[in-house]
């Protein structure tokens, strides 16, 4: 899923664009309006994170702009500008959401997850009616839990759990490939950018949070387990 941040503010910017990809999305950045409107025709992002405060044009105009183009795309509004009047005018000009400066990183990941969930709902289809992501599965089990990817959730039994879109990556991977032992270098072109593969730490620091969410003992893991040398292993 691609998301476009405009963001005028070099460390605002580069602050979303690692808490996205973070979360697992593919990133494109623009520091003006101009630019932003740019990307935004040639990328055609699933979803918009907009500043108001920008040089050229400013977000109500991108925002209009883009809403000219496209009624469906979600737009965020990020902005210092916080007076309700400030989100008034953009949730009129057809902004999904408005979060305000200084903004803590649970709050913006709470927000675009609640994005994602409306993205992946609407289950587009192309001109012939047929459907299109329609590689995202409805639901998948893995053991005992099962996976809602469109929802970004999992449940086993009544509790649920919160999931980010590259922890629903992984837990695809490993359900295609029940009982096979997948090396890092998989793990890293299935479910990362090409221009932003991470460390082996970093995929040890995801595999730990995941078993912390999946896991009923994420010290002695059932679902994902460690094959020294080599990876992690789904074991159905």
């Amino acid at each position: 899923m691609k998301v476009l941040i405009v963001e005028d503010d070099p460390v605002t910017r580069q602050g979303l664009l690692e808490i996205m990809q973070a979360e697992g999305y593919h990133v494109i950045a623009a520091a003006d309006g101009v630019s932003g409107l740019k990307l935004f025709d040639e990328q055609n992002p699933d979803f918009v994170c907009l500043d108001i405060m920008m040089p050229g044009r400013d977000g109500y105009e991108v925002c209009r702009q883009i809403r000219h183009r496209n009624q469906d795309v979600p737009v965020i509004f990020i902005s210092a500008k916080s007076e309700e009047i400030d989100k008034v005018v953009g949730l009129e000009l057809g902004a999904d959401d408005f979060i305000p400066k200084p903004f803590g990183v649970r709050e913006v990941v709470a927000r675009i997850r609640a994005v994602t969930r409306r993205c992946l709902a609407r289950k587009p289809t192309d001109g012939a009616g047929n459907p299109e992501n329609s590689d995202i599965p409805d639901s998948f089990a893995l053991g005992d839990l099962n996976v809602f990817p469109r929802e970004l959730r999992a449940r086993r039994g009544t509790t649920t759990i919160e999931l980010s879109l590259r922890e629903i990556k992984l837990l695809k991977l490993f359900r295609d490939n029940p009982g096979k032992a997948l090396d890092r270098m998989a793990i890293f072109r299935a479910c990362w950018d090409e221009e932003h593969i991470p460390t082996s730490r970093t995929l040890d620091q995801h595999i730990a949070q995941l078993r912390k969410r999946i896991e009923t003992d994420p010290k002695t893991p059932r679902l994902i387990s460690t094959v020294h040398g080599v990876g992690y292993r789904f074991d159905p």
